[in-house]
């Protein structure tokens, strides 16, 4: 009896250890942190969102939820309306329900080392995903899976320089910021100071949260424009800031893409239609649809498998008529 107990244990155990990158989506894999450990027992994630506050972020939203349904995945989610301490006492309380890991998207970049440390003492571990961290101890967490925020910004500086390499004029911009202390609002900012500090003709004139809303996008443009009476660039850090600054543009008597031309990031399908209509100028991609990677991600973290510490989306650009050919087939 004992032998036959024996041979099942170390057959468990050896086929643990060979269950290995598959990123299909069987959600049959087992719990970790001294669950018991039979073949159904289900993976149980904790996710905090930042919020809902763009298109972007509501397409994010569904594309974890629809995944984690899709690969077993039993997921408790949070919505943290953009409030960094919300965040934390998710994390904290999936720290006490003793989930299987943990992941989330940092409304800030600072003041996560204390709560991470929580999670790794207690065996949890966690994955940021879309938004990175600024913690030393990169122990904390087992992997980062999103976007090159800084590379998004050299994108948008890059089409700006392009645009105006014959011209030897001043070129006015205004800057939507997102968050102020997030990551990709520091990074994209970061990406597009660097390409375009190459050229002294292009002067940031203006530069201002919006919160990556529509609304504080518009309420920030309609102060640039009363402020500065010349204005050739708008650069958002996302679309929807971008579109409440068209409703500004608009409501001063200009064209938007014609009087002053726009920059956005994200790709959702409103900015893709201003973007078809000639409202916007220029879009680079970034993708929300991190739900199939991020359950793949779990699971392998929950087995204690290896996972690079930065899984990087790929993304692309848009102008005028890609937007228009893209628009039919857009899933968010």
């Amino acid at each position: 009896m004992l032998k036959r107990i024996s041979a099942l244990i170390l057959a468990g155990a050896t086929a643990l250890t060979m269950a290995g990158c598959s990123g299909g989506g069987d959600g049959d894999s087992s719990a970790s942190n001294g669950s018991s450990g039979g073949g159904d027992d289900k993976i149980v994630m904790g996710f905090s969102q930042v919020g809902a506050e763009s298109g972007w972020r509501t397409a994010n939203t569904k594309s974890v939820q629809e995944s984690a349904k899709e690969a077993g995945i039993d997921l408790k989610f949070s919505d943290a309306q953009q409030k960094q301490e919300n965040q934390i006492k998710a994390i904290r309380s999936y720290i006490q329900q003793k989930v299987d890991v943990i992941a989330f998207s940092p409304v800030v970049e600072s003041g996560w080392d204390t709560v991470l440390k929580e999670a790794q003492n207690a065996k949890i571990p966690v994955i940021l995903t879309d938004r990175a961290v600024d913690s030393k101890d990169t122990s904390l967490y087992k992997t980062f899976l999103g976007s090159d925020f800084v590379e998004e910004g050299k994108k948008a500086g890059q089409w700006l320089v392009d645009q105006y390499k014959d011209s030897k004029d001043t070129v006015n911009i205004v800057e939507l910021q997102g968050t102020t202390g997030s990551a990709p609002a520091n990074d994209r900012k970061a990406g597009f100071g660097e390409i375009i500090s190459a050229d002294p003709k292009f002067k940031v004139i203006a530069s201002q949260s919006g919160d990556f809303t529509r609304a504080k996008g518009k309420e920030v443009m309609e102060a640039f424009l009363k402020s500065n009476p010349k204005i050739d660039v708008l650069y958002a850090h996302n679309d929807d800031m971008g579109l409440g600054a068209i409703e500004a543009i608009e409501g001063a008597g200009k064209v938007p893409g014609k009087d002053i031309k726009i920059i956005t990031v994200d790709a959702v399908h409103d900015g893709m239609q201003a973007l078809a209509d000639g409202k916007i100028n220029y879009i680079v991609e970034c993708s929300p649809l991190l739900g199939p990677q991020l359950m793949d991600l779990a699971k392998k973290v929950v087995k204690g498998e290896q996972v690079p510490p930065r899984v990087v989306t790929e993304e692309t650009t848009f102008t005028q008529e890609q937007a228009k050919e893209a628009l039919p087939n857009r899933k968010y």
